[in-house]
């Protein structure tokens, strides 16, 4: 079974959520109907990255599909995820520590994290505003590696 992964990165704050979650998943739908198992990484440090993950489940859902992972990355271990685990894994399919980041720096960490899961993707989804923070630079890092990259913003508009 041939997998395709996507990963998202976005910024911490949005102020449309609605409109955002709901082209997330006219994008996710398309998506997994075209690929035969789809695997989503996405971390847990903002709006997008929750609005990203409930859009997945939400497609996942109305579809009533079983070729979707969505998955769960993080540079280290929180205390909210590893106090609520149980929660957490009924929620995401899995939940993956990045070994280089959790190896790094903590302030190098989610950069760290952030390269691999592009390096594991075919695509990139992502909501960035402004040419500057995390969110911009694991855009440009996916640009730069050759992977298609969607920016939501531009849809938006």
């Amino acid at each position: 079974m041939e997998m395709y992964t996507v990963s998202f990165f976005g910024h911490r704050v949005i102020y449309d959520l609605n409109k955002v979650q709901n082209e997330l998943e006219n994008i996710i739908s398309k998506i997994v109907s075209e690929h035969e198992y789809v695997q989503f990484l996405v971390g847990h440090d903002g709006d997008f990255d929750i609005i990203a993950a409930s859009a997945v489940r939400q497609v996942k859902k109305n579809l009533i599909i079983d070729n979707v992972d969505l998955n769960l990355v993080l540079p280290y271990m929180r205390a909210e995820i590893s106090d609520n685990m149980e929660y957490m894994l009924d929620y995401y399919n899995n939940i993956q520590v990045d070994d280089d980041a959790l190896k790094s720096h903590f302030k190098a960490a989610i950069k760290i994290r952030n390269q691999n899961m592009v390096k594991q993707s075919q695509l990139v989804i992502c909501y960035v505003e402004t040419k500057k923070g995390g969110a911009y630079t694991a855009m440009k890092y996916a640009q730069n590696q050759g992977c298609k990259v969607i920016n939501i913003v531009e849809k938006l508009e």
